[in-house]
This record gives structure tokens, sequence and C-alpha cells, in this order.
């Protein structure tokens, strides 16, 4: 037997799948279901998929196919079988046709890729569309994206020039955090955050550079460090 949740999300899969043929993102399933967080659709899903309700396409993030509905779905319109099961006829066509890649692991979110950060003197923070899979296990609670790394003035953290910072949406940090500092609404930097009364101070974590010092007033938390991935070629 499903929770209200389990069963609300397959309802509303369903229905994507129904209209569009592609299964919904993480994001629009949060928001759907009002969860809080990610991570609390990564467990409906997983709890869907070892009840035999919902499978994972192998070779894309976020590709799903709806294997049988709840119990109570069964007396639905034969129309609206035909339809999921043409969407579902949809999906499995797109995964056929793509190109072969490894399964990811049950476990893997999608965030945001955000552009890159300074970790040296600040630089424009870029926007971007992309994202980029991360394992659930790295991310807590709470809303999260992802930023390159530029620069080595947190190098003594153990955070280097490529990195990519996993970032937990947040406007308020303790002094000692490592954050993600809007300066000038223009400008961000990745630096340990510290409060001396009405100034900031933004510590490097590398001997070779200098504390960066504001007014309070122009300096914005957006963001504190959760994690860390780090390619090697």
């Amino acid at each position: 037997m499903l929770t209200a949740k389990q069963h609300e999300l397959i309802r509303f899969i369903q229905q994507r799948l129904g209209e569009t043929g592609i299964s919904p993102s993480f994001e629009e399933m949060k928001e759907a279901l009002d969860l809080k967080s990610k991570s609390g659709v990564h467990r409906l899903i997983s709890a869907l998929e070892e009840r035999g309700f919902i499978r994972r396409l192998p070779n894309r993030a976020r590709a799903l196919e709806v294997i049988k509905l709840p119990e109570d779905a069964v007396t639905a319109p034969a129309a609206a079988k035909v339809s999921v099961a043409a969407a579902n006829d949809a999906v499995v066509s797109a995964h056929k046709a793509a190109p072969v890649a490894p399964d990811p692991a049950n476990d893997v979110l999608q965030i945001p890729l955000h552009g890159r950060i300074a970790a040296g003197a600040p630089i424009e923070a870029i926007e971007g569309q992309s994202s980029m899979p991360v394992p659930a296990a790295l991310l807590g609670p709470g809303d999260h994206y992802a930023l390159e790394v530029s620069g080595d003035s947190m190098i003594e953290a153990g955070i280097f020039d490529g990195d990519f910072a996993l970032v937990r949406r947040t406007e308020t940090a303790r002094d000692g955090e490592i954050v993600v500092a809007l300066v000038d609404n223009e400008e961000a930097t990745l630096k340990y955050l510290r409060r001396e009364g009405a100034m900031v101070r933004l510590d490097p974590a590398n001997g070779a550079y200098e504390p960066q010092v504001y007014e309070a007033n122009r300096v914005q938390v957006q963001g504190k460090l959760a994690g860390l991935l780090r390619r090697y070629h």
C-alpha cells in the first residue's frame, strides 16, 4: 500500500508523461508535492521503484517509466490508460535511441550548475542553465547548487582550482563557515566568513592572499559550502 505522497507522486509522473512524453524533473516534482527539498523526492522515487511501480531508464538521469499504477487507478478511463502507455512507449523509444552510458546510481541527484566562482579576488558569478549529477549522500537537507571554483586562495582548506563547490542556499552563516559571498551585488567569492563589528572580513585559506574587508551592507551571503566534487584527468 502506498503512502499519500507516494500515490500523489506516481499520479503526477503519469500525468506529465501523458502530456509531454517526458518525466518531470526533481524540481518540478518537489514543487508539485510541496516538499521542502529534492531529497524527499529521491526517497519517494526509491520507494516506488522498490515496490515495482516505476523504473528508472538507465541512460538518462531524469527518465522514469510507469510500470503499474495503484489499484484504485485500475478503473481509470481507457483513454487515460492509452495516453500513459503511449507516453511510456515514447520514453522507451528515446531511451533506445540515446547513446549507451553506464547506469546511474540510485542515489544521484541533479542540481543546478551556476558557472564559476572565485577562490581569489572576487569575480562575477555567472548564472548558467546547466545541471550536474551529485551523489545524494553529499547533500543534506535544503536546496543546493554547484559552482566551479576558479583560483587557489582556498587551497589550505582543500579547495582547488577546477573543483566543484556544492552549496546549500542560505542567507545566514556563522563566523568561521565557508560561504559564497556576493559583494556589491555583482561579484561573488568563496571564503571564510568573519564579522568585526560593522565590517565583514572574507578570509582566504592561502597565506599568499590578504583578507578582504567590507562594510557589512556590501556583503550578502548566498550559501554555505556543503561539499566538494573533484575530477581527475
